[in-house]
C-alpha cells in the first residue's frame, strides 16, 4: 500500500527501509530517523563496501544478522538483499525527488567528499572526478542511469508485500512535514 506524505500510519515503526535513488539522501535519513525513534540505523554500504570498494564476502551473512534484530533502519539497495529487507520491514520510506534534486545533490555530496578527502567505508574514498568520464558506474553516471528504476522496485515491492506500508515522498519538505507530524512527540503525547 502506497501512501502520501499526509496518509497516517498507524502504528509505530521499528524495522524501516528507506528506498530512493543513489543521492535521494536515503543514508542522512535512515540516520535522523534512528536517532528520533532511539533505533539502530546500520548504514547498508558499510556493510556492502571492502577496501579498495570491493564486496564484502560477509555481506550478505551481515544483513541477515542485523535484520533479524526487533529493531533497525537502513537504506533499500542492493540486489543480493533488497527483498529480504522488505520481507523484514514493517515501514519503507520512499524518496522520490525530482531528478534535477537527486543530481544536484549528488554532485555536491561527491564534491564534498571528493576535496574533503573523506573516508567513506573501510578505506574508500571518492575517486578523482575526471573519472566520471571514463567510468560508466562512476556515481554520479550511476544515478542518472539508474534514476527510473526505483520507482519501477517500489512498485513492484508493493505488489510483492502488498501489506508493507509505504510512504512516498516527492520533497524534502514533505520528509520534514511528515516526521513533525507523524513521529516527533508532542506536549500532549
Amino acid at each position: 500500500m502506497i501512501l502520501g506524505p499526509n496518509d497516517a500510519v498507524y502504528r509505530r515503526p521499528s524495522r524501516i527501509v528507506v528506498a530512493g535513488t543513489s543521492g535521494s539522501g536515503k543514508t542522512t535519513l535512515s540516520a535522523r530517523l534512528g536517532s528520533l525513534l532511539g533505533i539502530e540505523h546500520i548504514e547498508i554500504d558499510s556493510l556492502y563496501h571492502g577496501p579498495n570498494w570491493t564486496p564484502r564476502a560477509t555481506f550478505e551473512s551481515d544483513v541477515e544478522e542485523f535484520i533479524a534484530r526487533p529493531s533497525w533502519v537502513t537504506e533499500w539497495q542492493y540486489h543480493a538483499v533488497r527483498d529480504r529487507l522488505a520481507d523484514r520491514a514493517d515501514l519503507m520510506l520512499w524518496l522520490d525527488l525530482p531528478r534535477r534534486t537527486v543530481m544536484r545533490q549528488i554532485v555536491i555530496r561527491t564534491l564534498r567528499r571528493r576535496f574533503g578527502r573523506r573516508e567513506l567505508w573501510n578505506g574508500n574514498v571518492e575517486p578523482p572526478l575526471h573519472r566520471i568520464f571514463f567510468d560508466r558506474d562512476h556515481i554520479i553516471r550511476w544515478a542518472w542511469r539508474t534514476y527510473p528504476r526505483t520507482a519501477e522496485r517500489v512498485r513492484h515491492g508493493s505488489l510483492r508485500r502488498p501489506e508493507l506500508t509505504i510512504v512516498r515522498f516527492e520533497s524534502h519538505r514533505e520528509v520534514n512535514a511528515w516526521i513533525a507530524q507523524r513521529l516527533v512527540p508532542t506536549e500532549s503525547s
